[in-house]
């Protein structure tokens, strides 16, 4: 399996393949060479858990793609901890961001009255976290002693359980009340709104709004102009807004004068309640229901909101008395529900080391016994092949004769044989696609050209078995039969069948794996290591017969039918040597880059050049002999039709001189759109000179997104889009039938 080993500070990163019964030491020795330093100075750390010798893998239970976090440490043996500013911060929550801390308010506030506010005020207040202005009433009012600044006590109307908290004078203001008529608003005028930041065809919050123009529509009046979020502080240009929720004119506050009376006239008024975004759709926002959703996760009531608590991991709320054991307080420093809270006998700090119990796992390898643990049999596909169907019959596009790949997996991504561990991909009502040759069967004969192969089945794998002994007879169903259809002959599950014209035969794609060369009429035909692609093959006869088992199996004879050499050939090496065709390794997909080359960069400390990237490129070109890559004339007149991507063909004509594979892996990066990471398809050149799949591209104009998805020059809603078929010619030349899979 392949594990990440990750620093502290997250700049360096590297995949390491290990084995679950590898031992500690061993794994700092592998890290140790990758990055470059003194096994010494490692420490390795794992959910909680420092890795400590004497142990191996399984002890710590880690799994595929898992990251262990890598320690160094400094000359004077402390780790290597960058410290990080004690920041602390607040939940997203209305009416739970107070401006003024209670020690201030008692050190610092003294009640107090004020010439623009009485105690009673209906105001509007601005929330912070949402930028929006929400209804409230003033409580108390109080001065600061420190600048003699007025602090007003407010609580929110809509939120008549929480606790009135404390804000400065700029964050309120008198509550607006007065409707305004559409036909009486100017330009240039600032009004508060409704508007939803996220979904603008729903209600949302109130803002202030500065109307820029005024438009009529189909369904009545629209403002066009500027949002401003949290008063001024962030505002949205261009912005439309819906008046059906109505537009109310922004009051000033005046000076009282009467400031020791409440304001009767406001509470006579009865002002109606301004509508806002539900918060919590499973209640609608009832205090009086109970809701498992925005209430207490144990008894679902809402009661005593001051004693709620959020965990700060989940944001799921709780009351301190409902918790087992109960707290007496709301803590002030971070809290963790019991769901997400680790448990602190599961942490093993530095030095410590793991229980004993934990120790007592049988892992021994006795002689002859083989390590599983590297297997990749397991572990999901992290790219699926979209660009042939899976029934794909025949060559995949892109996919040379002679590529090699470490791990199944990676064939199963590249499309060439989709599944995992079963040795036939078909469909018994169709036909079989692919197949592995891998000698897991004694019966299987591999005389290169030509092989024999069993079918699968009558095997016992109850117990979740990956292989095990013939246990019964083979029947010509499932992925048998599938098989059998592509020969040209007529079907028969009795005695089998021969073809008379095998050429005409549905293509089987062949892969031959390096477990063959255990067997040794097999071992000049099997790659080295890992799974090749040895072309095309066509299915010649199939006949049951009694194995060396004792059972009754299906043979099947494939003979090859590919123009390419077969890789084991002279002729064939000496063609993967031209292409500069290799190994691929398996990789991590990485968002932003090629990480792996970051990687060195920060470990070594040196960034290399682009001119010695060239020259390192040019050494490895003239070390492996490979041949330059010519296109033909009708391709090179294709490629000249394409203006519009002149600059980019050239780029990648400048790699020809590195061969076949280079060219097109520098076509495949550069003809990529960015929205399905596929080669475009039906692809259409924007103005801005990027290449967006037909399809991609008018999901993006339906959902009103009228913008390059690359570099987001806005595109005009009139503007024609037509299909560069100049570009799919080429595409269609260089990868046939890469279209077949799509959409």
């Amino acid at each position: 399996m392949i594990v990440k080993v990750r620093t502290i500070d997250g700049n360096v990163e590297e995949s390491i393949e290990i084995s679950k019964l590898m031992e500690i030491k061993e794994f700092k020795l592998e890290i140790a060479t990758k990055f470059s330093m003194n096994i010494a100075d490692i420490r390795l750390f794992y959910r909680g858990k420092q890795l400590e010798n004497g142990y191996r893998i399984c002890h710590y239970e880690l799994n595929h793609h898992d990251v262990v976090q890598l320690f160094v440490i400094s000359k004077n043996n402390m780790p290597i901890i960058d410290q990080l500013p004690d920041q602390s911060t607040t939940k997203n929550k209305i009416g739970c961001s107070t401006i003024i801390s209670k020690s201030e308010q008692s050190n610092n506030l003294i009640e107090a009255k004020s010439p623009l506010y009485r105690i009673g005020d209906l105001i509007d207040c601005i929330d912070r976290s949402y930028g929006a202005w929400f209804e409230a009433i003033i409580k108390q009012i109080f001065v600061n002693k420190d600048d003699n600044s007025f602090v007003y006590r407010v609580q929110w109307q809509f939120l008549i359980d929480e606790e009135p908290f404390n804000v400065i004078e700029n964050m309120i203001r008198p509550r607006a009340r007065n409707r305004l008529d559409i036909q009486k608003i100017q330009l240039g005028q600032r009004v508060m709104v409704n508007y939803n930041t996220e979904n603008p065809k729903k209600i949302g919050y109130w803002y202030d709004f500065t109307i820029e123009k005024i438009k009529k529509i189909k369904l009545g009046i629209q403002l066009v102009g500027t949002l401003h979020i949290a008063s001024d502080e962030t505002v949205i240009n261009n912005c439309k807004i819906d008046v059906k929720n109505g537009i109310y004119k922004i009051e000033e506050p005046k000076v009282n004068s009467s400031p020791d009376s409440i304001d009767i006239h406001y509470l006579e008024e009865k002002i109606e309640q301004r509508k806002i975004a539900i918060i919590c759709e499973a209640c609608n926002d009832n205090r009086n229901e109970k809701c498992d959703e925005c209430g207490c996760c144990v008894c679902s009531e809402k009661r005593n909101p001051h004693l709620i608590i959020l965990c700060d991991e989940c944001d799921k709320a709780y009351h301190i008395t409902c918790l087992t054991p109960a707290l007496e307080e709301v803590p002030e420093d971070d809290w963790y529900c019991p769901e997400c809270k680790t448990d602190v006998d599961q942490v093993i700090k530095v030095g410590e080391r793991l229980p004993e119990k934990k120790k007592k796992i049988k892992v021994e390898l006795k002689k002859g016994q083989k390590d599983w643990g590297r297997g990749m049999g397991c572990m999901g596909r992290v790219r699926e092949c979209t660009i042939v169907p899976p029934n794909h019959r025949g060559e995949v596009p892109g996919i040379e004769v002679g590529m090699s790949w470490k791990y199944r997996l990676q064939v199963s991504e590249a499309g060439v044989h989709r599944p995992h561990v079963a040795g036939i991909h078909g469909r018994e009502s169709e036909c079989a696609y692919s197949l592995v040759l891998s000698g897991g069967y004694e019966d299987d004969v591999d005389n290169g050209d030509e092989f024999i192969y069993t079918g699968s089945g009558g095997r016992d794998l109850s117990g979740n078995k990956r292989t095990a002994a013939q246990s019964s007879d083979q029947t010509l169903t499932k992925m048998n039969k599938a098989l059998a259809l592509n020969c040209k002959a007529k079907f028969n599950d009795i005695i089998g069948a021969a073809a008379e014209n095998w050429r005409d035969g549905i293509p089987v794609r062949v892969v031959r794996s390096a477990k063959m060369r255990k067997h040794s009429q097999s071992h000049k035909y099997a790659p080295e290591q890992g799974f090749r692609y040895d072309g095309i093959y066509k299915v010649c006869k199939y006949f049951p017969e009694k194995g060396k088992s004792g059972f009754t199996v299906w043979r099947f004879i494939l003979r090859r039918d590919d123009e390419i050499p077969a890789p084991w050939t002279a002729e064939g090496k000496k063609r993967i040597e031209s292409l500069g065709i290799e190994m691929i390794d398996y990789e991590f997909p990485y968002a932003n880059g090629n990480k792996k080359e970051n990687s060195k960069q920060l470990v070594t400390g040196v960034k290399r050049t682009k001119k010695q990237k060239n020259i390192e490129q040019l050494v490895e070109v003239k070390r492996r002999k490979i041949i330059e890559y010519k296109l033909d004339k009708d391709l090179l007149q294709l490629i000249k039709n394409d203006d519009m991507n002149m600059r980019l063909w050239n780029e990648c004509q400048s790699f020809l001189s590195q061969g076949k594979i280079a060219f097109i892996n520098n076509v495949t990066d550069r003809f990529t759109c960015v929205c399905c990471r596929e080669i475009v398809w039906k692809p259409i050149t924007m103005p801005c000179l990027h290449n967006i799949c037909n399809y991609c591209l008018n999901r993006s104009l339906k959902a009103d997104v009228h913008t390059c998805p690359v570099c987001r020059c806005p595109l005009k809603k009139s503007q024609s889009m037509s299909i560069n078929e100049s570009l799919s010619l080429v595409l269609e030349k260089l990868f046939p039938g890469y279209g077949a899979g799509r959409f």
